[in-house]
């Protein structure tokens, strides 16, 4: 078994319980952990016995492209893809920042993480 770690994937996104945000859209930036069995790809050294990275990554993107209301929203819908489209998966952490949330005052990021 190993861990895959995609860390700081930046995207500006329409998320948001307020009208603005889904007009304005904000910056978001996600972490994502993939528990995965990697001790075949260790030995072989080919991406076709490996977990591939990019494919994690359009998932991610792809789950951003559409619009919430929350963060828990679209951190579930990633989940989901993944349990979905991936049987080697075994477990999934994803966490979701939004950067300068409009809460009324200085704040630098809220996030939400769904394991699963």
């Amino acid at each position: 078994m190993g861990i895959i770690e995609i860390e700081g994937m930046k995207f500006y996104a329409y998320h948001g319980h307020f009208e603005a945000e889904q007009i304005v859209g904000n910056h978001f930036i996600v972490d994502l952990t993939l528990r995965t069995q990697c001790s075949k790809a260790a030995e072989s050294d080919q991406l076709s016995d490996a977990f591939d990275y990019q494919i994690a990554y359009r998932i991610v993107q792809e789950e951003m492209q559409i619009k919430s209301r929350l963060l828990e929203n679209v951190a579930g819908r990633i989940l989901n893809r993944f349990y979905s489209e991936y049987r080697s998966v075994e477990n999934v952490k994803v966490k979701i920042s939004k950067l300068n949330p409009p809460m009324g005052g200085e704040i630098g990021k809220v996030s939400v993480t769904l394991e699963r």
